[in-house]
């Protein structure tokens, strides 16, 4: 399985005028035409707007990508989307909808049932996940060695920031986003998703793209994307079982180098972020 796989970035990457290439290029007025309003007209909105502007600048990064030797895809939580589109499993069109559904199905359920996340930065994994489970938290993210992150009520979020040094050795930081995200405070969030894939027509990817849930390629997308809501992104698992399975090159295409930057700590090994994708 020798070759490149591409990774594509989700909600937190989004850096200023990351729209800037990609204004006046056919792909992304028909983003903005199918959305009927303009995403990046204020980022500070949060997750209703921050996760289809994500998806169009990968979207029109993959557009733009002189390729050829991909041979499997992943993305980060929000960035499955692009990647199934870089595979052929969805529609550009599709592809954006869903996410416009996803990110409005979000933000709904993270106002009707307030909740928050936080990076657990060093410190040691059994005492975290043994803080999480105390505190009632998901791990909502393992991205890397030396950083987890853990999702659910407002409550005990703050309270593992408080615990995290004396408790398992660790940095906390407080994450800026609207809700508890991939945990089953999302479960409204999954129903609503579950109906739009339903609708959404599905093809056979032209090469494996892995699911954050299982670290391993979708089986089935429709039900796997609804469960991810739910589910940890299994990030540093991912990268793993990519390079057991041959790759040897890693492509961001995206907003910012999030993603290469891991595949260097996880990996040891220098992943490549396409330039025409960061501004």
């Amino acid at each position: 399985m020798a070759g490149s796989a591409l990774l594509f970035p989700g909600q937190g990457s989004h850096v200023a005028d990351m729209d800037a290439t990609w204004r006046d290029t056919p792909l992304f007025d028909r983003g903005l035409e199918l959305l009927g309003y303009d995403p990046f007209a204020d980022l500070g909105m949060g997750t209703r707007v921050q996760q289809p502007a994500i998806f169009l600048v990968c979207a029109c990064a993959w557009d733009a990508h002189d390729g050829g030797q991909e041979v499997a895809a992943a993305g980060h939580s929000l960035g499955e989307y692009a990647a199934l589109h870089a595979a052929g499993a969805l529609t550009f069109d599709d592809a954006l909808l869903l996410v416009d559904e996803r990110a409005a199905a979000m933000q709904d359920a993270a106002a009707a049932q307030p909740g928050g996340m936080v990076a657990m930065l060093g410190g040691d994994s059994h005492a975290i996940a043994e803080l999480a489970r105390s505190l009632g938290l998901t791990v909502a993210n393992d991205n890397a060695p030396g950083q987890v992150v853990l999702s659910g009520a407002l409550e005990m979020v703050d309270t593992a920031v408080e615990l995290a040094r004396s408790d398992a050795g660790a940095r906390a930081m407080k994450l800026d986003v609207a809700g508890a995200f991939h945990s089953p405070l999302m479960e409204p969030a999954a129903e609503r998703l579950r109906a739009a894939l339903a609708a959404t027509p599905i093809a056979e990817p032209a090469f494996p793209v892995w699911s954050n849930g299982s670290a391993a390629p979708f089986a089935d997308i429709r039900r796997e994307l609804s469960e991810n809501l739910l589910r940890p992104v299994r990030w540093r698992e991912t990268l793993l079982a990519l390079r057991a399975h041959g790759v040897e090159r890693f492509v961001e295409l995206g907003p910012g180098e999030v993603l290469t930057g891991m595949v260097k700590r996880t990996l040891g090994v220098e992943g490549t972020a396409d330039r025409r994708a960061v501004v």
